[in-house]
């Protein structure tokens, strides 16, 4: 790891204070006031009871865009109270009722429609993780986990400071539209949050958008190179004390009972039914550990479909929420493609669920560890040619501890174990298989005054799947680095990796191995003095890849941003130009019967691409994309429309093209999908899509009711069906579909704390 000698000497510039970045001035604390033992809150939206007169408002807010440091063009108040076990926080967000957008009432939905109201509690005052939230006017309510630098957890987030929404705490909140704006009264148990409760602050920071007048003002970090989701540059909430968080113990019992019809199964029609337990408990105040039994994932969503062109497989996204819940700490260097631990490996055998017996997690903070494990266990299921696949045990260990102010340093293990002899005659099972890595997370914001200066290093080795095979340390591992500088005018990185030709972690995902790459990429987005453009983007990236044992290049890429303006109407357009070279060494099916044939490949393309503002009741999106393909052309179109007629209604299409002429012959490639949702509350929704592609050649329909009677308990109905279409085309006349399968679910969660 040449990168840890170079940099970790000159380790002052990781170790320097950030300041606060808030408005002028000293800053002022948020105390939060105790309500006596006689008070209550009611939670109706009306902040009107006689505490919040006596709790001392924040109203020090700062503009962030489109004027950095402006004054914010309405007020915004924002007090705390507390009692043993609740923190209650009333937000009133003065503002013309008329000019309230609020299209979103389902829980997690995206708010990039709406005005909002945002904030992240960090419960350990490290400047590194926490929790987030966000309410709009109409209710809704979304969250998630802030993982170690300021990065999302639980699925997604790819940059410091990104987003994902996997973890759904147990709160509350109600709103009112007011004759001034609008108002916000949140209750947040004490036994939702880890914490230390020896600690009488936390950190906090709240932003406010007003999305008409596509306007960000924070309390604190409002420089565009801060931002919210980055807790070091947060507030401080001062005066809590004597909270609690229960006993600790939490109980989630379930019940499911399900429908299956399957024409091709001897038994054509089946239903299943299953009991379960989720059982929680907190050994310290700040780290928790769970078991489930029987875990079931009746209510997870169907994958968007998407197509793939290319030589590599598609990664996919978590959509079971038992592992996409404090799957933040398991992120592995994240921008490079390492990815040593991916839970989809766990539990899916060909997109089929496979049975979990039983699941083990530990999550949380020790100190200036934080710290993760996840142990499941699989049952033995009979596959579709016949054979076995064995029951397996999955586990993944991770360990990150803090150094310097906001940098971090991990250790990752994975194992993947076997319930049979992998020699035994029809055993379809892999053997017992290890991995290990080492990342490294070097992170300032006060480069040269106050950029954003990022460095990430790794190192992952698995164990030989090879019995017969000698394989070396460098066939087996990746390693590799990334210099990111992440700010507001200019912007860019550095990256090198190295993939051995055996690098292929048992839990984990990777798309290539045996090759070697670098990645230098500069952005340059000017803000300009004209009044109907926020900024302009430009930038340009070359990506150089060779085989790592003959030195033969086989990707040499480069790519143009010619011209990109995001407007102050929330509107937006790119253009680029994309110079790609090529090499294969073998031939691949792009398409039935159509081969790529090995050699080289040059080929320019051009790309447009565009999105209007989401705020308005009919947005849209569309990519135009004109070029060579593999020794021929490709025109790839896509053109995705949204429709929101009401608040809480919403649909949705998404259409792709692709026509491809190669000599060896020409194909098209189309994908169609149409998404709509009911959110009748924030409590009760109505979603689905329908989906098909002329590839598979499969109609999927997938519909799920949520009802949440209360906070954690829930109530969900699911619905799936499954067309094969014999003849030509979704829309030709000899169209023919058969049914493959249809069935549907009941489940029935409810949650017990003490």
């Amino acid at each position: 790891m040449v990168a840890l000698g170079i940099v970790l000497p000159g380790s002052a510039l990781w170790a320097q204070s950030t300041g606060d970045g808030g408005a002028a001035g000293e800053p002022v604390d948020l105390v939060a006031h105790r309500l006596d033992p006689s008070e209550d809150i009611e939670l109706d939206g009306r902040i009107d009871e006689a505490a919040w007169d006596r709790a001392i408002p924040i109203t020090d807010f700062t503009q962030q865009e489109p004027v950095e440091g402006g004054e914010p063009s309405e007020r915004t108040e924002i007090r705390v109270v507390y009692d043993e076990d609740n923190l209650y926080i009333g937000a009133i967000l003065y503002d013309d009722p008329s000019g309230i957008l609020a299209f979103q009432k389902g829980r997690d939905a995206f708010l990039s429609t709406d005005d909002r109201f945002q904030w992240i509690l960090d419960t350990f005052s490290n400047g590194r993780t926490g929790y987030f939230f966000e309410v709009n006017a109409a209710g809704m309510m979304g969250d998630g986990l802030l993982t170690g630098g300021g990065g999302w957890g639980g699925g997604g987030g790819f940059r410091h400071g990104g987003s994902g929404r996997a973890w759904d705490g147990i709160w509350e909140v109600r709103t009112q539209i007011r004759d001034d704006g609008w108002s916000a009264e949140i209750r947040i148990p004490f036994r939702t949050l880890n914490f230390d409760p020896t600690a009488d602050s936390w950190g906090i920071n709240f932003q406010r958008t007003i999305r008409r007048r596509n306007e960000e003002i924070l309390w604190r970090g409002f420089r565009r190179n801060q931002g919210l989701r980055r807790p070091i540059h947060a507030g401080r909430l001062v005066g809590l004390d004597g909270i609690s968080q229960g006993i600790g113990l939490e109980a989630t019992p379930y019940a499911v009972t399900s429908w299956k019809y399957v024409p091709e199964e001897v038994d054509q029609t089946t239903y299943p039914s299953d009991i379960g337990i989720d059982l929680s408990y907190n050994i310290t105040p700040s780290l928790r550990a769970g078991l489930s039994v029987n875990t079931d994932f009746a209510e997870a969503e169907v994958d968007d479909r998407r197509i793939n062109l290319t030589r590599f497989p598609l990664r996919f996204q978590e959509r079971r929420d038992f592992f996409l819940e404090g799957s933040g700490v398991f992120s592995f260097a994240p921008r490079n493609g390492v990815q040593p631990y991916f839970s989809r490996r766990i539990g899916l055998l060909e997109g089929e669920q496979i049975p979990v017996d039983y699941a083990a997690r530990l999550g949380g903070q020790a100190g200036r560890y934080e710290l993760g494990f996840i142990h499941v266990s699989t049952a033995e299921v009979e596959s579709a040619e016949g054979g076995i696949f064995a029951g397996e045990d999955f586990t993944a260990a991770r360990v990150k501890a803090t150094i310097f102010e906001q940098s971090s340093i991990g250790v990752i293990y994975t194992r993947r174990a076997t319930g049979v002899d992998p020699a035994e005659e029809g055993a379809l099972a892999p053997k017992d298989r290890h991995t290990a890595g080492v990342d490294l997370d070097l992170f300032t914001s006060r480069f040269l005054g106050d950029n954003n200066l990022q460095l990430e290093a790794f190192l992952a080795w698995n164990s030989n799947p090879d019995r017969d095979s000698d394989l070396s340390f460098s066939d087996l591992s990746a390693r590799g680095f990334r210099l990111n500088f992440p700010n507001d005018v200019w912007s860019g990185h550095l990256s090198y990796r190295e993939f051995g030709d055996d690098y292929d972690p048992a839990i984990g995902f990777v798309t290539r191995n045996a090759f070697r790459r670098i990645e230098p990429r500069i952005a340059w987005r000017p803000r300009p003095t004209i009044d109907w453009i926020r900024r302009f983007d430009f930038s340009v990236q070359f990506r150089n890849l060779e085989n790592i044992d003959s030195g033969v290049v086989e990707e040499r890429q480069w790519q143009f941003n010619l011209l990109g303006i995001d407007f102050e109407s929330q509107d937006n357009i790119d253009i680029t130009l994309e110079r790609q070279f090529e090499y294969l060494d073998e031939e691949f099916e792009i398409s039935d019967g159509i081969f790529v044939a090995e050699g080289d490949y040059t080929n320019w393309e051009w790309t447009v691409r565009g999105r209007t503002a989401s705020r308005r009741k009919v947005s849209a999106n569309f990519e135009v994309r004109n070029g060579g393909f593999w020794g021929g052309d490709r025109t790839q179109l896509e053109l995705g429309l949204n429709f929101r007629p009401s608040p809480g209604i919403t649909i949705s299409t998404d259409w792709e093209r692709n026509d491809v002429d190669l000599p060896q012959g020409a194909f098209t490639a189309s994908l169609f999908r149409v998404s709509g949702g009911w959110d009748i509350s924030p409590w009760a929704s109505i979603t689905g899509n329908i989906q098909y592609d002329d590839v598979s050649e499969v109609v999927g329909l997938f519909m799920r009711t949520r009802w949440i009677l209360q906070p954690g308990n829930e109530l969900f109905l699911v619905f799936t069906q499954n067309w094969q279409n014999l003849g030509d085309g979704l829309f030709g006349d000899d169209r023919a579909f058969i049914t493959l399968s249809r069935g549907g679910s009941i489940k029935l969660n409810y949650t017990y704390r003490l």
